[in-house]
């Protein structure tokens, strides 16, 4: 092939070093079509497994709210590291931050519901890649003559749709690592109220058991004094009466603080001797003031999770909507590759391209669909975003009544109680009033404790409801419970 030369006009133009250029030949007519089936190969293979991303948001988020280490036990190695830290805490009395850990770390079912991100990694990343290619072969004979066909084709509707693909597969990851940090969370808040009516149901038991001796002294007592004829009927029987009453109030409470106690076994994710473990002998005191949560709404919308998977959710339905909308005519879209050799041995190649008639499904019924979901979506993201402010506020409200209950049995009735106790004592030295009503008085004081420490772990319950509804839909209880110990001191004032 000759060299290439300058034209004329850079005749006289320097000289410049003269490399031969080769003519390239004619470009083939499967080029094109090879490099684009190379390319989506390509891009298909893009997405790869990365589980531990997907576990990091849910981890981050569950330390953020409660303080706490969320570990996967995805391994052998995992799973001992794990066992190994329960047992560390196990061996301390629980605090409730203890007990939110062991939780976080041993309950199986928190680690199924963790698998749930590995599974929705793999869907994700199984969305992302490209179906297989098919490859189809065919021999044909025509006497002595054979022709031999093959053709390789790709399904092209997910290649081009795969950037809105891609967007809607890590909006639906976002979804369940939403999901999956509320199970977290829930649970976590769970664990507390668990800790909190077990610690209480020990202290309960331990007061009634108290107002149960002092029953029962002064039941004995009494039918001393009746039996040597310094008591008529009736007072013995009332003593006999509170008596009977404190055995049943005892009983109830040991029951309550048995279930309070398997209720924590369960969250814990205990089993075997691991259930022997301790707990504190009481509740945390009451805080010295309530606490001042201003722009409480405000706040509640911006931090909710339940308010931001529904955002996402509207927004993924508002996504899918368009690429309905964009593909709803491009389903069955397919480029192939074709190539037959005859019995001569003449080749031939080319390429083609399948494309679905939209005769009698023309995609209307798939977007009115997507658009069903997306009005959907966005109703129920308005009714999550309403109902969370009424909750916030209904837990705000909740926590403020039974700190001012928890502080008036603090400072009034308990301290009021002390003191006739020891007025009357005084009394009972200089021979004013009998036994009777010294006991009587005792277990007064006593069940004064016992409403003490009911208000307190309802405080204690109702600011875990106010922590919960400020990142999670809580379980709210509606009310503030009475004290039970309120008719015990009321039938001791006789």
């Amino acid at each position: 092939m000759t060299p290439h030369r300058p034209p004329a006009a850079f005749d006289g133009a320097p000289s410049l070093p003269r490399r031969p250029v080769t003519v390239p030949a004619r470009p083939s007519r499967l080029g094109r079509p090879v490099a684009l089936l190379a390319l989506a190969l390509a891009l298909g293979g893009c997405a790869s497994l990365q589980p531990e991303a997907a576990f990091e948001p849910v981890r981050e988020l569950t330390r953020q709210h409660t303080a706490q280490e969320l570990q996967r036990a995805a391994t052998p190695a995992q799973a001992e590291t794990i066992a190994r830290r329960v047992d560390t805490l196990l061996a301390r009395p629980l605090s409730a931050d203890d007990a939110i850990q062991v939780a976080l770390l041993n309950h199986r079912g928190l680690q199924a519901a963790l698998e749930d991100l590995g599974i929705a990694e793999a869907d994700r990343v199984q969305a992302l890649r490209l179906p297989n290619p098919g490859l189809t072969l065919g021999r044909t004979r025509s006497g002595d003559e054979r022709e031999t066909e093959w053709s390789l084709h790709l399904a092209l509707e997910r290649l081009l749709a795969r950037p809105q693909r891609r967007a809607a597969e890590e909006r639906r990851l976002r979804q369940v690592q939403a999901a999956v940090t509320l199970q977290v969370l829930a649970h976590a808040t769970d664990t507390r109220k668990a800790w909190i009516q077990a610690v209480a149901g020990e202290e309960t038991v331990r007061y009634a058991r108290q107002v149960m001796d002092a029953a029962e002294a002064s039941a004995e007592l009494a039918r001393r004094m009746a039996a040597a004829g310094n008591f008529n009927k009736l007072q013995r029987a009332r003593e006999q009466g509170f008596y009977a009453d404190a055995a049943l109030n005892l009983a109830r409470a040991q029951q309550a603080q048995r279930a309070a106690r398997e209720r924590l076994t369960r969250l814990l994710g205990l089993w075997g001797g691991q259930t022997a473990f301790q707990l504190p002998p009481r509740l945390p005191d009451l805080p010295p003031e309530p606490a001042d949560l201003p722009d409480l709404e405000r706040r509640a919308i911006a931090q909710r999770l339940d308010v931001q998977s529904a955002l996402q959710a509207a927004e993924e339905a508002t996504q899918r909507l368009g690429l309905d909308r964009t593909t709803r005519l491009a389903g069955g879209l397919e480029l192939g590759l074709a190539g037959a050799r005859g019995h001569d041995g003449a080749r031939s190649n080319g390429w083609e391209i399948g494309v679905e008639i939209p005769l009698f499904d023309p995609g209307d019924a798939r977007v009115a669909r997507a658009e069903a979901v997306h009005r959907q979506a966005l109703h129920r993201a308005a009714q999550v975003a309403v109902d969370a402010r009424s909750e916030v506020r209904e837990a705000w409200g909740a926590q403020r009544t039974a700190w001012d209950i928890a502080r008036h049995h603090r400072e009034e009735i308990v301290p009021l109680r002390r003191q006739i106790a020891e007025e009357n004592l005084l009394r009972y030295n200089g021979m004013l009033i009998g036994v009777f009503e010294l006991l009587a008085d005792a277990r007064a004081q006593i069940a004064a404790v016992h409403g003490a420490i009911e208000a307190l772990r309802d405080f204690w319950l109702a600011d875990a409801d106010l922590r919960m509804a400020m990142i999670v839909k809580p379980h709210l209880a509606g009310g503030v419970t009475p004290s039970l110990a309120a008719p015990v001191a009321d039938a001791a004032g006789h």
